[in-house]
């Protein structure tokens, strides 16, 4: 029997295989988090990125939009599943995809706003009156992915169900993503819109320089819509 020590030689083996064991334990904690209760972890679930989006916000992000893609294939022909989805990808993109000190969308974060785009094109073949509000969501998701003609189009599809401060943010979204697009004569007709809704000519002028620093400069289009 292997664990009979009378002879020197079987101690001398078993001592190694328990050497052996404690390396191979050792390694399994270390290296894969065996027994941590990490679900992954350690130092290769670093290096693999098993431990991305693990937290309490990842995870309900994921299974809302696993949630809402569930229901377009449930419900393929209904719009409301579809802004419903619209809607989870924005969770999705902000919640994991969002850079805070860059203030901008990483990767991951623009594949969301790209899934949310392609499912905003099914939203709208199956209404003829897409909601102003799923309609803000694409036209924010255009504006972050630098489709700024299609985002002006967007933002100017959804002026007529808007009224005061929000139907002002939107025209400045107008001129901004225009103005990006290289497109000078719809920037210039809704920064003229906006001007005459402005209280006083302080606040005009401010808004003025600003939106026309769109005509150089992306960034604050993308910052302000």
């Amino acid at each position: 029997m292997l664990f009979d020590l009378r002879s020197r030689g079987r101690r001398r083996t078993v001592q190694v295989i328990y050497i052996g064991l404690a390396v191979l334990i050792g390694a399994g904690l270390i290296l894969f988090g065996v027994g941590t209760g990490s679900g992954g972890g350690g130092l290769f679930g670093a290096f693999t990125g098993s431990n991305q989006h693990s937290g309490a916000n990842g995870n309900a992000v994921t299974s809302q939009v696993k949630s809402a893609v569930a229901r377009t294939k449930k419900e393929p022909h209904s719009a409301a599943a579809w802004a419903n989805l619209i809607n989870a990808r924005l969770s999705a993109a902000n919640s994991i995809g969002y850079d805070t000190t860059s203030s901008t969308y990483t990767k991951a974060g623009k594949q969301q706003l790209t899934l949310l785009t392609q499912a905003y094109t099914r939203y709208t073949s199956l209404t003829k009156t897409p909601s102003t509000n799923t309609a803000t969501l694409a036209a924010k998701a255009y504006t972050q992915l630098g489709n700024w003609k299609t985002a002006s189009a967007t933002y100017q599809a959804v002026l007529g169900g808007q009224t005061g401060d929000n139907r002002i943010h939107t025209l400045e979204c107008v001129a901004l993503t225009s103005y990006a697009a290289k497109d000078d004569r719809v920037a210039q007709l809704a920064q003229a819109r906006v001007l005459t809704l402005l209280p006083t000519k302080s606040v005009r002028k401010q808004v003025k320089t600003e939106l026309e620093q769109a005509k150089t400069s992306t960034t604050v289009v993308t910052e302000s819509c």
